[in-house]
């Protein structure tokens, strides 16, 4: 008795109060009505790929359309080749072709919404890594017609959370409201990053947890995330995302997040 009450305390404190107070939060902001009145256009969040010659990598994310962008974001992968003079950007969505090639700009706004960079590689680093990046796109398991689910998943935060999970040297992972990004697949219950410093237990993307070096440890409810990362001072709140407790250093020549 003592243990259910417990869990039901983690449950309430945990994640039904975050997520109840950013709705409350979200019923506030001024939104499209719908995708079609939406702002789909560059923000000039990323840097003109033009004025460099060196390659990079980012990931970016911003918050989601609708109601569900109380609780969600929506993230994708951008990546420039050495000399390269345009960004290539790899998003998966709902219609059309599931991953998606150069959709929208590179670092668009996403339903009217901001983008942000959450982790960006550039210089050698990302020379390096660019390869690893293209084949975890193609291995991705959930790239066919009919494969995306809004949720659990497999939606967009699980085609990325895949890349970043098979690309270690990326060296980070999704915020706690990047919902989808703890789906594994059907049947799959636990997954280990290749460099061994990352576990991952998952029953359907609705209950789980995430043990590591980059994670810290994260908690999983119906697609939301609670948790602690004491590695990098972090702290991971259901709906509303991750929060630092210092600046990042993104830049890595890097290889910062």
């Amino acid at each position: 008795m003592l243990f259910l009450k417990a869990v039901f305390l983690l449950i309430l404190v945990g994640f039904v109060l975050p997520v109840a107070g950013a709705a409350a939060w979200w019923s506030t902001v001024d939104r499209p009505t719908s995708w079609r009145n939406a702002d789909w256009g560059a923000t000039g969040v990323l840097p003109e790929p033009a004025f460099t010659e060196e390659a990079a990598i980012y990931v970016m994310t911003a918050r989601t359309g609708g109601f569900k962008g109380a609780f969600a974001v929506h993230s994708w992968i951008v990546v420039k080749e050495k000399g390269e003079a345009s960004y290539t950007r790899y998003d998966k969505v709902g219609w059309g072709s599931p991953v998606r090639r150069n959709a929208y700009p590179a670092d668009a706004a996403w339903y009217s919404n901001r983008p942000q960079i959450l982790t960006e590689v550039r210089g050698d680093a990302a020379e390096r890594l660019i390869p690893e990046v293209n084949a975890a796109m193609r291995t991705y398991p959930h790239a066919n017609p009919g494969d995306y689910h809004i949720w659990p998943g497999p939606n967009s935060n699980t085609f990325v959370a895949h890349v970043l999970r098979a690309v270690p040297g990326l060296d980070t992972v999704l915020p706690a409201n990047a919902v989808g990004k703890d789906f594994l697949g059907v049947g799959q219950w636990f997954a280990v990053d290749p460099d061994g410093r990352e576990l991952h237990l998952s029953a359907f993307g609705l209950v789980g947890l995430a043990i590591g070096v980059r994670s810290g440890i994260e908690l999983h409810f119906l697609g939301q995330t609670f948790g602690v990362d004491p590695f990098n001072l972090k702290l991971k709140i259901p709906a509303f995302g991750t929060v630092q407790r210092r600046a990042s250093n993104r830049m890595r020549g890097a290889v910062n997040h």
